[in-house]
């Protein structure tokens, strides 16, 4: 039987009316019921993300806390002389603080080479008529051969030398001279550095004598020379007066744990005596200092979280979960440190905690500062160490926001219910539509015998009124 949609039609009573009226008492106070419990949870659920937001940035910082090398950190303070900056430094965390004087007195160097006067007219000029092997060397363990062409120009030969893939570090330029009985000259350069480490450049044939630096047939220097200035040399320089000799500009371990490269040549000589750079390597005071004032900060705001959301009338009042953690946060600044030298507690290294709960640099027993003058490498392992509070609260923290954590879990279970009340709409909902279709098919029949009804009270006032001696009323 299809659905009356317009009750009332038949008999003339306001039918409709009476059904919504039916449908609202069983639907509105339900619904109501549906939309504060859906707020409830809403409003839970954004504080206990509010709270989770706070630790998860607690636990940022107190990641960086319980890492040892956020204590192990140097810097190194350079004070360059009036000349310009000829050394700069990298500090590893485990160099030991101090000062240094620091002198640049050689640069290492890799050798040049470069072909005699007249050997080659211009940069056409032919190399080699039949061709041959130039082989390339500069220590030990650098070394290539060069196939030359038969005609090899000189530009050629520059430009084969500099696109080897095998080239170890040999530039190769022609240097064009304007006067005719000098030419144009090949420049050879090797990145080699280090004294001994010069260019050695041999053939296999003697149509290429004049690129050779050495002749293996005779024995003897080829057709190009390396100027005594253009000898591969090693860098010299000095600390505190100690001489020291590397083969490049990058000194490892010169002064140990710590990396020093050469820049640039100090002023001076060896018999006025050569301007120094000040070299002060020291704790990273001021990276440490950070990092507490983050933690100050970032625990500050959870406990103030808390202390909003536990609020009368805040979701969370009264919450036990959210007591606990703060009694836990509490108990766990309070944790009694282990071989961190006079610190028995972090409140030992100028933090404190108020009446409010908030933590705060304090100088009760000694301020951070002092702390840091006094026994730097003890902070370190009053955070980081195994025992160290920041190992602690990391711990703590990680209990409530890691995949099993109490927030999790608690984030999951409003989610659940939410879900459920969705569900719980959607059935109350055809409850609704099913309860409306009952109702007009209740009051369908009521209108059609009502209207009948009326038919039959018109049909016989129509026949009552036609009996002889029947009269209407006079209105």
């Amino acid at each position: 039987m299809p659905l009356i949609t317009s009750a009332g039609v038949g008999s003339g009573l306001d039918l409709e009316s009476i059904i919504s009226a039916s449908v609202a008492a069983e639907n509105t106070p339900k619904m109501q019921s549906f939309v504060a419990k859906e707020e409830a949870l809403q409003v839970e659920l954004s504080a206990i993300g509010e709270i989770k937001s706070a630790i998860s940035k607690l636990e940022d910082t107190v990641e960086k806390l319980a890492d040892p090398e956020s204590f192990g950190k140097r810097i190194a303070n350079i004070t360059q002389p009036d000349g310009g900056d000829i050394i700069s430094v990298t500090p590893t965390s485990d160099i030991s603080t101090g000062s240094f004087d620091i002198a640049v007195k050689q640069l290492a160097q890799g050798s040049r080479a470069v072909t005699a006067d007249g050997a080659f007219a211009d940069a056409d000029a032919v190399v080699s008529a039949s061709g041959g092997t130039l082989s390339f060397s500069a220590g030990t363990d650098n070394s290539f051969d060069l196939t030359v062409t038969a005609g090899m120009t000189l530009s050629e030969l520059r430009d084969a030398i500099n696109a080897s893939d095998s080239n170890f570090g040999v530039t190769a330029n022609i240097v064009n001279t304007g006067d005719s009985s000098v030419g144009s000259k090949l420049v050879l350069t090797s990145n080699v550095t280090g004294s001994g480490n010069d260019l050695v450049i041999t053939s296999d044939t003697a149509e290429l004598d004049a690129i050779e630096t050495y002749d293996a047939d005779t024995n003897t220097s080829g057709g190009m020379t390396i100027a005594a200035e253009d000898v591969a040399q090693d860098a010299i320089i000095t600390v505190d007066g100690l001489q020291v000799t590397n083969d490049t500009n990058t000194f490892k371990d010169a002064v140990q744990d710590m990396t020093i490269k050469a820049l640039a040549l100090s002023s001076g000589n060896d018999t006025d005596g050569y301007d120094t750079a000040e070299l002060n390597v020291e704790y990273d005071r001021e990276s440490v200092t950070a990092l507490v004032d983050e933690l100050i900060a970032n625990y500050n705001n959870l406990v103030g979280n808390i202390g909003f959301q536990t609020r009368i009338g805040k979701p969370l009042n009264g919450d036990s979960s959210m007591r606990t953690l703060s009694d836990q946060l509490i108990s766990t600044l309070s944790t009694q440190l282990t071989d961190a030298g006079p610190f028995e507690s972090i409140f030992d290294i100028g933090l404190g905690v108020d009446k409010e709960g908030y933590l705060e640099k304090s100088s009760l027993v000694r301020s951070i500062n002092d702390a840091m003058d006094e026994n730097f490498d003890d902070i370190g392992t009053a955070f980081a160490g195994d025992n160290g509070v920041a190992k602690q609260l990391e711990s703590l923290l990680g209990n409530y926001i890691d995949s099993s954590g109490i927030i999790k879990q608690r984030e999951t279970s409003l989610n659940g219910q939410l879900d459920d009340l969705e569900d719980d709409v959607i059935n109350h909902e055809y409850r609704m539509a099913s309860l409306e279709e009952r109702l007009r098919k209740q009051y369908s029949g009521l209108d059609v015998l009502i209207a009948q009804m009326q038919q039959t009270q018109s049909y016989l006032g129509a026949q009552l009124s036609n009996l002889p001696g029947f009269t209407k009323a006079s209105s």
